[in-house]
């Protein structure tokens, strides 16, 4: 079967969040699609396959880390959309059938791919104790996402703490169910985004993600809200960075991006 390595939110290869994608006949045993995953040890390998006409949904999409499924992923749903249209397997919008619901990615002229995803509910907590030594930084306000998402939302003084963090991954484990989402106001918004963030997430073998789709669900209400606008860019400062536009549509968040798929090959086994 055909495996494709998706480079996603970012317009250039070697950016952005690389995920793999299968596009299968149906779903195999567990066992072996985490097999799959740790084999090609990116963030997320996207598993995907046609649903019969007629359902609610065009596609079932299941996403895996290198040690556990998740239950929601953005960059590799963009991916997985951007693979569906470049090799002509889906024309238009495409509905994925989820553990987060329907989740549907709608393609644009300009090869940038839009996804409507749930938004994430923001419930303000105490700044646990420890995170801040785990992150090296002092947090100003701490968020539960919400099950879907499973983070804490943390803001920091500003861009360039964010940029600065060398966290203990290890520690930051204890905070959340997924991982902690460090955030910040943009330093300059004439650079083309409005707020930056990173993510980390040890709790699923992930120690720093590029650029993670589903944090931009809690990021997107939360910067809004302080911003006094719906709709937002933002830069997930990573190593390989990448730029996700987000449109807050109430208990809805589009996040708008573009990818590049850089391999293609046979998976053998």
């Amino acid at each position: 079967m055909r495996i494709r390595i998706v480079d996603a939110f970012t317009d250039r290869p070697f950016a952005g969040n690389p995920a793999g994608v299968l596009l299968l006949d149906a779903f195999p045993e567990d066992d072996w699609l985490q097999k799959v995953a740790l084999e090609v040890n990116h963030a997320e390998t996207a598993f995907a396959h046609r649903l019969p006409e007629g359902g609610e949904a065009d596609w079932a999409l299941r996403w895996f880390t290198p040690a556990t499924e998740v239950a929601m992923c953005g960059h590799a749903t963009l991916a997985t959309a951007h693979v569906l249209r470049t090799t002509g397997a889906h024309e238009g919008p495409v509905r994925f059938a989820t553990r987060s619901g329907v989740l549907i990615a709608s393609p644009a002229g300009d090869g940038a791919i839009t996804l409507d995803f749930p938004t994430a509910p923001l419930t303000a907590v105490d700044v646990p104790d420890g995170v801040a030594r785990a992150l090296g930084a002092e947090p100003r306000t701490a968020y539960d996402t919400g099950a879907n998402v499973g983070d804490l939302v943390v803001e920091l003084a500003d861009e360039q703490t964010v940029r600065g963090l060398a966290p203990d991954h290890k520690a930051l484990a204890a905070y959340s169910t997924r991982g902690i989402i460090a955030t910040a106001r943009a330093e300059d918004p004439s650079r083309g985004y409005d707020f930056v963030s990173r993510g980390f997430f040890p709790n699923v073998g992930i120690d720093e993600d590029p650029v993670t789709g589903s944090a931009h669900t809690a990021l997107a209400p939360y910067w809004s809200e302080r911003l006094g606008r719906p709709d937002l860019t933002g830069l997930q400062a990573s190593a390989r960075s990448g730029l996700v536009r987000t449109g807050l549509r109430g208990d809805r968040t589009l996040l708008t991006g573009h990818a590049v798929t850089v391999i293609e090959g046979d998976l053998l086994f």
